[in-house]
């Protein structure tokens, strides 16, 4: 019987989107579970015994709980990757590890917090965001210019840990007209046969 995995999620969080991403290129059934923000159920004692922290997504793979969502690509990596979105060797881990630690970083107070401030109202510096945004896509581009994929010649979750903030980027007000490598990236990774999409925040919040 294969595993009972549970993704307590939200459809609009960029982190809990790469969740999705990757349980659905690793082929694994699921189900999500949208844990509703604005009305605080992440804050409520249900969830935090799952994640004290409070926050999305937390995967519950039969029994075993992860939450943080690079941690959660690393744990589906050990377990269920056969090498494809995960490398093995050294190096390769090194590089992937890399772009997640960018995610957390550069990805999240640009693009994904400009979106923040945009979307979600959130009381941020939106042209220090757009700065932010504006250096690390720069970055991307220059190292997309000559190769398909971050780390490899195919796609891993180096790239699933990037994709989804910079995906909706524009929600936040960061145009990727300048950036032609990374729209050329980012249409390479939706043409995966795999690929899970990440709605819209008009779809949603109207």
């Amino acid at each position: 019987m294969p595993p009972k995995i549970t993704l307590y999620t939200h459809p609009l969080s960029g982190h809990g989107h790469r969740i999705t991403l990757a349980l659905s290129l690793l082929g694994l059934a699921f189900e999500s579970v949208t844990v509703d923000l604005r009305a605080g159920a992440h804050k409520q004692p249900d969830f935090l015994a799952l994640n004290p922290f409070g926050q999305v997504p937390v995967l519950d793979d039969d029994g075993t709980v992860i939450a943080d969502s690079n941690a959660i690509l690393a744990y589906l990596a050990a377990k269920y990757d056969d090498g494809t979105l995960m490398p093995r060797d050294p190096v390769g881990i090194a590089q992937v590890q890399r772009w997640f630690s960018v995610a957390a970083g550069e990805i999240k107070y640009g693009p994904g917090a400009a979106r923040l401030v945009k979307v979600f109202g959130a009381p941020l510096d939106h042209a220090a965001c757009l700065q932010t945004a504006a250096q690390i896509l720069s970055l991307l581009d220059a190292h997309l210019a000559e190769r398909a994929y971050l780390v490899s010649d195919h796609l891993t979750f180096a790239d699933v840990a990037i994709y989804s903030y910079v995906a909706r980027a524009p929600e936040g007000e960061v145009d990727l007209a300048s950036y032609a490598h990374v729209r050329n990236w980012l249409a390479r990774i939706e043409a995966h046969p795999r690929f899970a999409p990440f709605v819209h925040a008009a779809d949603i919040l109207g």
